[in-house]
């Protein structure tokens, strides 16, 4: 019944930016966190950042701070990822999921997942 649903991948110019969008439904989210993961070519999966719904309280990666923010919004229920300064290192599918993690940086504990969307970030 829960479904996310991602967007806003594309190919970018190093230095650029993109704003990814995950769009939640069919659930109870207030005691949720969202988090956005990737996946790199030939790398495991790696948390990049993670907001609770219901307070706003964020986590993020070292190789996001001070590049990506998370936020959420009420209105259009989706948590969005704005990501600045675009690094080639940043390709991968990038993935929204939901849970109660006791690890936020743990993808085994989050049991909903969306899709995927690719960024492409060229030299």
């Amino acid at each position: 019944q829960v479904e996310l649903v991602e967007s806003g991948g594309g190919l970018v110019q190093a230095g650029g930016s993109l704003r990814l969008s995950c769009v939640v439904s069919g659930g109870t989210f207030s005691s949720r966190n969202i988090a956005w993961f990737r996946r790199a070519p030939g790398k495991e999966r790696e948390v990049v950042a993670s907001i609770r719904w219901g307070d706003g309280y964020t986590h993020y990666a070292a190789a996001a701070k001070g590049r990506f923010t998370i936020s959420r919004d009420f209105v259009d229920n989706t948590v969005s990822l704005q990501m600045n300064n675009l690094k080639p290192e940043d390709t991968a599918v990038y993935y929204c999921a939901t849970g109660r993690p006791n690890d936020y940086r743990d993808s085994g504990d989050y049991d909903y997942w969306g899709q995927g969307t690719q960024v492409t970030v060229s030299s």
